[in-house]
């Protein structure tokens, strides 16, 4: 077991290369801290959000502000709230959070949730509430998309999370030995996390760049329970790890990150596509699915368990129906070989090749930023009230590059990538 004293070291080295390399957080910038699953940070992120608070303070910002949040509220709403009652909202946090983005400040979201903090309750209900969040919630999910200000998602232990990843261990080694994956993910146990952070996102750029080179017009993927195509707009851009904010920060979005990523057209993406790690969506694990694709659409969807919560999903509204985020990770990166789930997709995402459903960054299109949605739509890009990644890399999955001639050339291969950079 480790000592109080080597914990805390490492969550310091922790808050800090996210403080540093995450947000790049300016002298005199203020800092809002939150969580937009759970409307604000659970209460099991306490710890961490202190230590990246001080972290936040020595490095020159101006304020922080933390909004809290609570799953078990919730739970509470959904259990007994009037049916007809979930088109109702506070908007306090994005009233908040919108104050600190059009000042140009910086946004952390700090996972600490409970995978299956809604288990059991009504699809029905989740999927209106959830609903509702999103609608008001979108203010801020549209300047995040367009990368307005340096912004970053990260994650703390909790002890629910930790009794799902590792659920035959005792609470204590439990917590002890995520807190231990997530460092270890993050690069916090090693000597200098900041430089070793500089180096992995020097490799992923060199990636990105090879990619945006060729300028392929589609990808094809294989593998078991997937035989997919999916265009690739005229335009795209393919970027890893870092990015520009418009506030002229530039920054990390997500740690860990193993990924380089780029927009699909939501118009071309025909055949079946298989996850293969479950998608923690609601409060609630969908496990054991595929997603159906005709001409960009998402026209069927199966699922083991949970299946009527992704129909929901899918049926948020149109641009749900469609993609908005293609991302290509080898199958052997630090958090594939560890060999466990974690049912997290910030960890999961960086395990394996994934897809989102939803709304694309408008940083991905060239001139994105600049076009009403109208027109972004007409460019392949997507507009939608979600965001949801699903993993569907494996050891077992092949990816083709199709050019703008036709002509097919290898990208990744069981699982690997089948070029240098």
């Amino acid at each position: 077991m480790k000592s109080e004293k080597q914990h805390q070291k490492l969550l310091e080295k922790y808050a800090e290369a996210v403080v540093k390399v995450g947000l790049n957080l300016r002298k005199g910038q203020r800092l809002i801290i939150t969580n937009a699953t759970s409307r604000g940070v659970p209460p099991a992120g306490r710890e961490f959000v202190y230590a990246v608070t001080k972290a936040a303070y020595a490095a020159g910002a101006k304020y922080v502000e933390v909004i809290w949040g609570d799953e078990e509220m919730l739970r509470l709403r959904l259990q007994h709230a009037p049916a007809d009652s979930f088109d109702e909202y506070s908007n306090h946090i994005v009233d908040a959070t919108m104050n600190m983005i059009q000042n140009g400040d910086a946004l952390l979201s700090v996972y600490a949730n409970d995978p299956d903090a809604l288990a059991g309750l009504d699809a029905e209900r989740i999927a209106a509430m959830q609903k509702t969040h999103l609608t008001h919630y979108n203010k801020i999910g549209a300047q995040v998309s367009r990368n307005a200000i340096n912004w970053c998602v990260v994650a703390s232990s909790s002890p629910a999370w930790a009794k799902k990843v590792f659920p035959d261990l005792k609470q204590e080694e439990a917590e002890e030995k995520l807190w231990q994956a997530i460092f270890e993910t993050t690069r916090a146990t090693l000597p200098d996390p900041v430089a070793a952070w500089e180096a992995h996102i020097k490799n992923l750029k060199a990636r990105a760049n090879y990619m945006q080179a060729k300028k392929y017009s589609a990808l094809h993927y294989k593998g078991p329970g997937t035989d997919f195509t999916l265009g690739l707009p005229y335009g795209h851009i393919w970027g890893g790890a870092q990015a520009l904010a418009e506030n002229g920060v530039i920054f990390t979005a997500n740690m860990p990150t193993e990924e380089i990523f780029t927009l699909p057209d939501r118009h071309r993406a025909e055949g079946t596509v298989a996850a293969t790690f479950p998608l923690s969506y609601g409060g609630s694990l969908i496990e054991d699915f595929s997603v159906t694709f005709e001409n960009g659409r998402i026209v069927k969807v199966n699922a083991k368990k949970n299946e009527a919560l992704l129909q929901k999903l899918v049926d948020t509204d149109e641009g749900s129906t469609r993609l908005g985020e293609v991302a290509l990770v080898n199958a052997t990166s630090p958090i594939g070989k560890r060999g466990h789930l974690f049912y997290n997709t910030l960890f999961d995402e960086n395990a394996s090749c994934h897809i989102a459903i939803g709304r694309a960054y408008r940083f991905t299109l060239t001139g994105g930023a600049e076009l009403t949605d109208e027109e972004f739509i007409t460019a392949g890009g997507n507009v939608s009230l979600n965001h949801v990644d699903f993993m569907i890399g494996s050891d077992k999955l092949d990816i083709d590059g199709i050019t703008q001639n036709s002509e097919r050339e290898p990208v990744m291969r069981s699982g690997e990538w089948a070029f240098d950079a």
